[in-house]
């Protein structure tokens, strides 16, 4: 059986895929077709269920759980982890005033979204860009800030930029639990075993990587966006972690305090928090 498997061209996930979709382990006779593409594409895919296996932020995640259940590894999850809302400090706007600022965000569905959503509501003039183009377009001036994630968080200060705001610190400190940003969906017409298959084999592909490591696969560097391998090493150390290769009681508690946050604040549909797992 051939499973289509979207996932980002980001250092964490690419480093997390590897050996599954190259033949590295043993992948129990699936075989898996990589679709790389930004998280946001992948979360407005989910919509219409083009994928089998996909990466989601969980903001898109919360709203497909009718069609998409959720896996225990493959998630980006933890702690220090969260998107910061950044600005250019030669402009004037941008610094307070996030009720009349002008923000690009790296799409509505993400994770950071919501977020910054939850913290300030008021901020409402936002404007969806590719998560890699939102540094240079608030150094241009385009925007008033910029909510950056993935390899942005390791570059926006040497390109001038400053933090406004850690929306990850926010998160830990109102919520009191580690911040769920992206996990690894399946379909659900999908059979029981399959689903239980391709977890397994999820957490030995990471396995397999952490074992290699600090050996880079050109898997991983050939689609970095930030090529400097410091900058993919740091990535990789941030947002592949304990909670990767299962999410364990402490993962899932996480998810379900993000749920309660944003069915509170309106932002996400009702929905049945015991039946997100396959």
């Amino acid at each position: 059986m051939t499973l289509t498997l979207g996932f980002s061209p980001c250092p964490n996930d690419t480093f997390i895929f590897d050996a599954m979709v190259h033949g590295k382990i043993d992948t129990r006779g699936l075989r898996f077709e990589p679709v790389l593409e930004d998280v946001e594409t992948l979360n407005l895919w989910a919509e219409e269920g083009r994928l089998h296996i996909t990466k989601l932020s969980y903001n898109a995640f919360l709203q497909q759980v009718q069609r998409y259940a959720l896996l225990h590894s493959g998630s980006a999850l933890g702690k220090g982890v969260g998107p910061l809302l950044i600005r250019n400090p030669a402009t004037q706007a941008g610094g307070g005033d996030l009720k009349n600022a002008r923000i690009a965000i790296p799409g509505k569905n993400t994770t950071a979204n919501l977020l910054l959503s939850l913290a300030h509501p008021e901020a409402r003039n936002k404007t969806e860009l590719l998560f890699s183009d939102i540094e240079e377009a608030v150094l241009r001036g385009d925007f008033d800030a910029g909510l950056v994630i993935h390899e942005s968080r390791f570059t926006y200060a040497e390109k001038g930029l400053e933090l406004i705001e850690d929306m990850g610190d926010w998160w830990e400190g109102h919520a009191g639990a580690a911040i769920p940003l992206g996990g690894i969906a399946i379909r659900r017409d999908l059979d029981r075993d399959t689903c239980a298959a391709v977890d397994a084999i999820i957490r030995e592909s990471v396995q397999y990587a952490w074992k290699h490591y600090p050996q880079l696969a050109p898997f991983v560097t050939e689609h970095a966006q930030e090529m400097d391998e410091a900058v993919m090493r740091r990535h990789i150390e941030l947002y592949v972690n304990e909670y990767t290769e299962d999410l364990g009681g402490e993962g899932e508690q996480a998810i379900r305090v993000l749920f309660r946050k944003a069915l509170q604040a309106g932002l996400i549909p009702n929905l049945d928090m015991e039946q997100i797992f396959y």
